[in-house]
């Protein structure tokens, strides 16, 4: 009687208790379906783990390097280098002019006549099997200075540059002495000086890119990299030093856009290849074009033919802006498309050309797609990009990070819907949150024009036919992503795309041994593959 009793209690109590839960539980109102987000308190922070900095130094002023050489510049002009990070001074870094330039290239086309054309391709071989063992050994060196001089996070420096840079010299290495193999029933010759521009966004891996082909063919090298991070180019000198490298087999030019302009416009190179802007890109063919049609820079007066060319102008490679497709149909594995999308366009703070900066979602899976890439971006941790758990790092440069907030305000004010990270900016430094807009529409501008940001642009389709004709309508065309589970869609879409590159369930995935670049004003010419040795070599 007494345990029924008992029993009896523990019920009423029991049901008492449901009640006041549920009293308590109905007294919040409801969050509808669509605003619910995840949160995860501060379960998803990370005890600070900052790669070491202090173990490298760096020189308070770099030279240019000409002729195997550090020299000052020949106006005695050197501009500030910063950490965008922390806009620290870096370093001073020498400014160069059209005599620096001049002597550089003087120093090229000796060190080709005379050695470098005439070195059997096995011995040039060695030099770059040399090189690409000494940046192994200094990789974890290069990937912090990488991160210091350009703001992106240093396990993407770490993990991704560097190991590229070292396999585009390997890679090349071994075609030094093959490449009659390469181009069977032709004989390759090389061109003689090539002129390489390359752009601040990846600056050591832009320059094996082109370094590395061009030497094993037989070219000598003039590289002009970006005034924003010439940090690692002057780097890698000294590495060339340490490979014992012929004296003005490879030499480096630094400085702002005059400098690019002196090398472009220089009538002893025999080859161009540039990456950067598409509005850069069209001012340097059409200045080749002029050279082609035998016209004096800025008149239309002719000029004499250059020596050694049929046309008095160099060969040229142009590998220049994009605004990328990533197409999401409704039977694509969803959660990898996801780490795909995010992956695609915050990779280097978006600071990629090929960036998947444009995502068509087909209309039947957009409210889950926006709903977990909501949820997914508010993991992402932005701030020091020298932590090793950092996922988004600085913004290269405040001219930079100007364009990317009036680009991203000028689709707002347009009517698109702007989604960000919830976190706090570093005070200093030039940053920006990750993002993205829905509700855009072909009209805005943040659909069509390059942001090179962290920024992306939310659109649905409904057909495979509507996603590849809106991807299409567009100046551009560099790269392209799909994602579906149906092979044969797979290819339907690759023949439909008009983009250089077009990744099938990944992205951003690359290789020594894979051509790159793209259509229409994304450029033309490629880089990488046997392509890559083509575009450096005379075909007899």
């Amino acid at each position: 009687m007494i345990v029924a009793m008992k029993t009896k209690l523990k019920s009423v109590s029991r049901k008492a208790s449901a009640r006041r839960t549920v009293a308590t539980i109905s007294a919040h109102p409801v969050v509808p379906l669509k605003e619910r987000r995840l949160t995860f308190g501060h379960k998803w922070n990370f005890a600070p783990a900052p790669e070491e900095s202090k173990n490298y130094a760096i020189a308070p002023r770099h030279g240019l390097f000409i002729n195997g050489k550090m020299v000052a510049p020949h106006s005695g002009k050197y501009f500030e280098s910063l950490n965008p990070a922390t806009e620290e001074k870096l370093t001073e870094i020498a400014a160069a002019d059209e005599v620096d330039v001049d002597n550089a290239v003087k120093a090229a086309r000796r060190a080709y006549e005379k050695v470098w054309s005439k070195m059997p391709g096995r011995e040039r071989g060695k030099y770059l099997y040399r090189i690409a063992r000494i940046i192994q050994e200094k990789s974890r060196e290069l990937a912090v200075l990488e991160t210091m001089d350009g703001g992106k996070t240093i396990k993407e420096s770490r993990d991704v540059d560097l190991p590229l840079v070292a396999a585009h010299f390997f890679y090349y290495a071994g075609w030094a002495d093959k490449l009659k193999y390469a181009f069977p029933g032709k004989t390759p010759q090389p061109l003689g000086v090539a002129g390489q521009i390359i752009p601040w966004n990846f600056p050591l891996l832009m320059a094996a890119w082109k370094i590395a082909p061009a030497l094993a063919c037989g070219n000598t090298v003039v590289l002009k990299p970006a005034e924003t991070t010439s940090l690692t180019a002057l780097r890698l000198a000294q590495i060339f030093q340490e490979a014992e490298l012929p004296e003005g087999v490879v030499n480096i030019v630094t400085g702002a856009g005059e400098t690019g302009a002196a090398l472009v416009n220089h009538p002893d190179i025999d080859k161009l290849a540039f990456t950067g802007s598409t509005e850069v890109g069209k001012a340097i063919a059409k200045a080749i074009a002029n050279r082609s049609a035998g016209l004096r820079p800025g008149t239309l007066q002719s000029e004499s033919k250059r020596a050694g060319s049929e046309s008095g102008a160099p060969r040229l490679t142009l590998e220049l802006g994009g605004k990328a497709a990533n197409i999401l149909f409704e039977d694509a594995p969803i959660d990898q498309a996801i780490e795909g999308v995010i992956n695609g366009i915050y990779f280097n703070q978006g600071h990629v050309c090929c960036a998947g900066s444009r995502l068509f979602v087909q209309e039947g899976i957009y409210s889950k797609v926006i709903k977990k890439l909501r949820d997914r971006i508010q993991t992402l941790r932005v701030g020091n990009p020298l932590d090793k758990n950092t996922d988004i790092g600085a913004i290269n440069s405040r001219p930079q990070l100007e364009k990317i907030r009036e680009l991203v305000q000028s689709g707002v004010d347009e009517g698109a819907e702007l989604t960000q990270t919830q976190c706090v900016l570093p005070a200093k430094g030039y940053w920006f949150a990750p993002s993205f807009l829905t509700g855009v529409t072909h009209a805005h501008r943040v659909a069509s024009e390059e942001i090179f940001g962290p920024v992306l642009s939310v659109m649905t389709f409904r057909t495979p036919e509507e996603a590849f004709e809106r991807a299409n309508n567009i100046p551009y065309g560099l790269s392209a992503g799909v994602w579906t589970d149906k092979g044969s869609k797979i290819f339907k879409m690759v023949n439909k795309l008009r983009a250089g590159v077009v990744w099938a369930n990944t992205y951003n995935k690359f290789d020594p041994t894979s051509p790159f670049g793209g259509y229409k004003e994304s450029g033309f010419g490629r880089e990488g593959g046997l392509q890559g040795l083509s575009a450096y070599c005379r075909l007899d």
